[in-house]
């Protein structure tokens, strides 16, 4: 599927979802007096979600990876800190918010690197690259792919 725009993109939904969850985390953070830790955990589950929108509307597929990576990079930080906050005194009633965290931003962290792989392996430059003739070539291609998908699905039944 050809997304047009990064708020299209199911990444970016689990992204933005993941510092949803992570501000309403911090909400309760105030009471621990642990306002360093509250500001790093928001800046990079933020982090995660602005890098995929700024690589998917840079135009080339090189600086769409650079941010992919960046966002990934990210992800893991906000993993990183749930990790410390799991073993500082005052978060044990927060283990399964904490968990479900951990585990949103792995899932991020996966999605990334789907598509990175799937960047590196594509003969496309990117958006600011292509012509009428690529994109057609493109679409031709992705139109044969489907056509043979559909064959085997059908050798498949019969």
């Amino acid at each position: 599927m050809k997304y047009s725009r990064f708020e299209e993109l199911p990444v970016w939904k689990d992204a933005i979802e993941l510092a949803v969850r992570v501000y309403e985390f911090t909400s309760r953070l105030a009471s621990t007096g642990r306002y360093s830790l509250k500001d790093q955990i928001e800046r990079a589950a933020v982090s995660v979600s602005n890098n995929i929108a700024e690589g998917f509307e840079r135009g080339t597929t090189q600086e769409t990876l650079t941010f992919i990576y960046i966002a990934r990079g990210s992800a893991g930080e906000t993993r990183s800190v749930l990790c410390l906050c799991e073993r500082l005194p005052g978060f044990a009633d927060l283990r399964t918010e904490i968990s479900d965290l951990k585990s949103r931003a792995e899932s991020v962290s996966r999605q990334l690197r789907a598509w990175a792989d799937s960047l590196q392996n594509s003969d496309i430059r990117g958006q600011r690259y292509l012509t009428e003739k690529t994109r057609s070539k493109a679409s031709e291609a992705r139109e044969r792919e489907e056509f043979l998908k559909e064959l085997e699905q059908i050798r498949q039944r019969g």
